[in-house]
């Protein structure tokens, strides 16, 4: 096996961020910077080869072995469960799961709750914690909408900034959980390069806001 460690950044600024900190930490690639089209970025010098990947896939590559390690966020790992180590919160990416709805609302616990998300297990599990009884309505994009047009009662969904919340008469009206950026590992590799992701751990931990 290779002693060069795959890595699967998730495209868009939370790669560039993140990458920022792998290059900090001494796992930098020229190449990555330089404009094209290539798609796998190496540092044979540094021992990393790198590939970007929709936000949402990184915990896939990373469970099936394409890639050694990966940066995925809480959200994803919640949701789909995937089977890998978690090593790190880069502390970056910062935004919370939210159960949101019209200001005025009032649970009636003699009723079915119904709750619109595309995150469903997050849901599901935060819900069934609380021993409520919910109609789950599975939205892929406009969450917001969910609520005003009376289609459910309230949505499960990412704030950041609450902005388009505010800007549709929604609010926050209870926290499920804290999502950040998180480094995984896929099993195997943890152990057949033990030495080489231990190291990477270590040292991103070195420069990264969560100590």
């Amino acid at each position: 096996m290779s002693d060069i460690l795959n890595v699967a950044l998730p495209k868009g600024r939370l790669g560039d961020k993140v990458y920022a900190l792998f290059e900090r930490a001494g796992y930098g690639c020229p190449e990555l910077l330089e404009p094209g089209r290539k798609l796998i970025f190496e540092s044979a010098e540094n021992g990393v080869r790198y590939f970007f990947v929709k936000p949402s896939d990184v915990a896939i590559y990373v469970e099936r072995g394409a890639a050694d390690v990966g940066v995925a966020g809480k959200d994803i790992l919640l949701e789909y469960t995937p089977q890998v180590y978690e090593l790190l919160d880069f502390g970056i990416g910062k935004c919370k799961m939210c159960v949101c709805g019209r200001p005025d609302f009032r649970d009636d616990p003699a009723r079915t709750l119904r709750v619109a998300t595309k995150f469903t297990k997050i849901a599901r599990d935060y819900y069934a914690g609380l021993g409520r009884q919910i109609d789950m309505i599975h939205l892929n994009g406009s969450i917001e909408l969910a609520p005003i047009l009376g289609l459910s009662d309230v949505i499960v969904d990412i704030v950041e900034t609450g902005a388009t919340l505010r800007e549709n008469g929604l609010a926050v009206l209870s926290q499920v959980c804290d999502i950040s950026a998180r480094l995984i590992a896929n099993r195997v590799s943890s152990k057949f390069k033990y030495e080489a992701v231990t190291q990477l751990t270590r040292r991103l931990s070195q420069v990264t806001e969560v100590k």
